[in-house]
C-alpha cells in the first residue's frame, strides 16, 4: 500500500535574518498577507484523511487558518539546536566560528550541544516511515521549512549534506507517495 503525503512548510513567523534556531514566534504580518493571499490554492490539502503538523505556533497556525486542525506531532518539531536556542546564525557565528564551521561541514557533529543533523534527519524520517497507510487516503502536515527539508533528504535517500542544498520557503508545498523505506517525490 501507498501512502500519498503533502508536507507543508509553515508560513512565514520573522524575516529571513531574523530567523532563529528553534523559533516559536507566531506568523508575522507578512505570513498572515500570504496565507490570506493563497489560503484558496491551499484548501484542497483539507480534504486529507490524516492530519498533522509540527507543535510550534507558526505550523499550528498555519494549519488552523487552512482549515486542517491539525494534529500536533512531536517527531515534526523543529532541530534542537541546545545551547544555541533562540539565536540567529549570525550571533552565533560572531560567537563560535569554529562550531558554526563543524556544524556545517559535518552532518554528525552537534557543537551546540543539541540534535546533529542526521539525528534530525532520522528522527523526521522515522516519523515519515510509520504513516499509516490505507492505499487510497491522504495525509497532509504542516512543518518548519527545515523539517521538510529533512524529510526530502529521508525520502529521497540523499547524504545529509544534501538538507544544505535544498530550499523550501514559506507556504511550499511537496507530495511525496510511498511507503516506508520507498519513497518518491512527485512534482506537479
Amino acid at each position: 500500500m501507498r501512502a500519498r503525503l503533502t508536507l507543508l512548510a509553515a508560513a512565514r513567523s520573522a524575516p529571513l535574518l531574523d530567523t532563529r534556531f528553534d523559533d516559536d514566534r507566531p506568523l508575522d504580518d507578512a505570513g498572515w498577507h500570504e496565507l490570506r493571499r493563497r489560503v484558496s490554492a491551499l484548501a484542497p490539502l483539507a480534504a486529507a484523511e490524516l492530519r498533522y503538523c509540527s507543535p510550534s505556533t507558526g505550523c499550528r497556525e498555519t494549519g488552523r487558518a487552512l482549515g486542517l486542525a491539525p494534529l500536533a506531532q512531536p517527531a515534526l518539531r523543529d532541530c534542537d539546536m541546545g545551547r544555541w536556542h533562540g539565536l540567529t546564525l549570525r550571533e552565533v557565528t560572531a560567537h563560535e566560528p569554529r562550531a558554526v564551521a563543524a556544524w556545517l561541514s559535518d552532518p554528525f557533529v552537534a557543537p551546540h550541544g543539541g540534535e546533529s543533523l542526521a539525528a534530525f534527519i532520522a528522527r523526521v524520517g522515522s516519523w515519515l516511515d510509520t504513516r499509516p497507510l490505507d492505499g487510497e487516503g491522504s495525509i497532509v502536515a504542516v512543518a518548519e521549512p527545515a523539517v521538510v527539508r529533512a524529510a526530502l533528504c529521508h525520502a529521497l535517500t540523499a547524504a545529509p549534506g544534501a538538507y544544505w542544498h535544498l530550499d523550501v520557503r514559506p507556504l511550499a508545498a511537496v507530495t511525496l507517495t510511498g511507503r516506508a523505506g520507498q519513497w518518491s517525490l512527485s512534482v506537479a
